[in-house]
């Protein structure tokens, strides 16, 4: 499973999401496409697809068993659509009975890939879906908002994974707080935790976890070489702060055939015969995902799936249920 995520609304997750996708399914690979953003779904909209016959309602409410039961077979070869749910109180906040119920079977659809089209914001909820993907997409423009939100993004993210990992350390929590808190405190940065760490077995559990902790990036909208530049920001800012390498997975060029078909309603890139640079753009991004990450040697990192029971209890019910001390990102 590969998320989409970035933090700041109108960068276009969406339009990505749904160009990579079709890019995949055109090079021969089954693809299930899954809106994330509850509360707020759009890609039925971009598809075509007025009134959408199935929702995650539908499977949140248990009207249906399976995950497999609401997927949408597209008019894109290869496309299969699960539309978000945005007509119920409380779809952007499922429980968390109803957030593992959808991770414990989304890897098991009938997929060579399943791309998750996440929300705006970096609420628990978009950050937990983030975190359990094997591949993390984190989509920028070289606005300069997009530049703060989307290391916003990438630090709650990482500090939501350490606090889950952490959990029964106290003392690796505190200092989490005192960061995100701006107080005068032992550290300034993760860099600086990683330094001054003194006990063995914390810090190699830390730096394995920061390994393990891969993002990739992708700048979209891209009007000349300076719009490049945003996704080298990035890189620097996250490797001097959190000690992480992200790895630039290309960019997606300023293409008006792409806005012509959101207004349309069309999905992009629909054809094959004339590509615009828009979709050549999607298709580099996607060969490139298959050399590096074919199907069959997607897991990215080793996590436990939802609801594996450690010492009788699972420990992914750490993951949504904090106590009083939960970070605050």
């Amino acid at each position: 499973m590969w998320s989409i995520g970035g933090g700041k609304g109108g960068v276009g997750k969406s339009v990505f999401t749904l160009g990579l996708g079709i890019s995949l399914a055109n090079l021969g690979k089954r693809v299930i496409l899954v809106d994330g953003d509850l509360g707020g779904a759009n890609l039925h909209t971009l598809m075509g697809l007025r009134y959408p016959p199935h929702t995650l309602e539908d499977f949140l409410l248990k009207k249906v068993d399976r995950l497999e039961d609401i997927i949408i077979y597209t008019q894109v070869e290869g496309i299969g659509l699960i539309c978000g749910a945005d007509d119920i109180l409380g779809a952007a906040n499922p429980t968390y009975a109803q957030k593992l119920r959808i991770l414990n079977q989304i890897e098991d659809l009938p997929a060579d890939f399943v791309l998750l089209d996440l929300g705006a914001g970096t609420s628990y909820n978009i950050l937990d879906f983030f975190n359990y993907s094997s591949g993390k997409i984190c989509l920028l423009t070289s606005q300069a908002t997009s530049l703060q939100n989307v290391y916003g993004f990438i630090k709650s993210a990482l500090y939501r994974q350490i606090s889950r990992e952490f959990a029964k350390d106290h003392h690796l929590i505190n200092l989490l707080l005192e960061m995100e808190e701006d107080s005068l405190g032992k550290v300034d940065s993760l860099n600086d935790l990683i330094h001054q760490e003194t006990d063995p077995e914390r810090l190699g559990r830390l730096v394995q976890l920061l390994t393990d902790f891969r993002i990739f990036l992708v700048v979209n909208m891209v009007k000349s070489d300076r719009d490049l530049q945003a996704a080298l920001i990035i890189e620097k800012v996250c490797s001097a702060y959190l000690s992480l390498q992200p790895q630039v997975l290309g960019h997606l060029s300023f293409d008006p055939a792409i806005e012509q078909a959101v207004d349309r309603m069309v999905p992009f890139p629909r054809s094959q015969k004339k590509k615009t640079q828009g979709a050549v753009d999607l298709q580099h991004i996607a060969r490139l995902i298959l050399e590096k990450f074919p199907p069959q040697a997607q897991d990215l990192d080793t996590r436990e799936k939802p609801g594996t029971k450690e010492n009788g209890k699972s420990s992914w019910s750490r993951l949504w249920n904090w106590g009083p001390r939960e970070v605050r990102l």
